[in-house]
């Protein structure tokens, strides 16, 4: 007499399963933009309506200058000398320079040049 076995011979196949695909349509393709740009847009108002501290009133400062005219064929390393003959000349080229903005410095005859307080007598 013979028995007979049954059972799983050899390797046993997984059924695969495969996760549906996910399609966008058009529609989802906007509502996805619409979300993703959204901060964006958000940050760039912020940063535009924030973006000015300044502010313009008709009051003037209290600050009060004196002012020298720069004569003809003076430099400016002549009138920092002449305001400030105790100090560096470069030092206060660059401070008269901040102060005036003046991008250079080359100045012209008949120019005013606002003083900086410290070397105002």
């Amino acid at each position: 007499m013979s028995t007979a076995s049954i059972g799983f011979g050899g390797t046993y196949a997984r059924p695969v399963v495969r996760s549906p695909r996910l399609r966008l349509t058009t529609r989802g393709r906007a509502v996805l933009t619409f979300l993703a740009a959204t901060p964006l847009v958000v940050a760039a108002l912020v940063l535009a309506l924030n973006g000015g501290g300044a502010t313009a009133s008709l009051s003037g400062s209290d600050a009060s200058f004196q002012y020298v005219t720069v004569d003809a064929g003076e430099t400016l390393w002549q009138v920092a000398e002449q305001i400030a003959p105790n100090a560096d000349p470069r030092d206060v080229i660059q401070q008269l320079m901040q102060l005036n903005q003046l991008q250079t410095a080359d100045v012209f005859a008949g120019v005013e040049l606002a003083i900086p307080p410290q070397y105002a007598h």
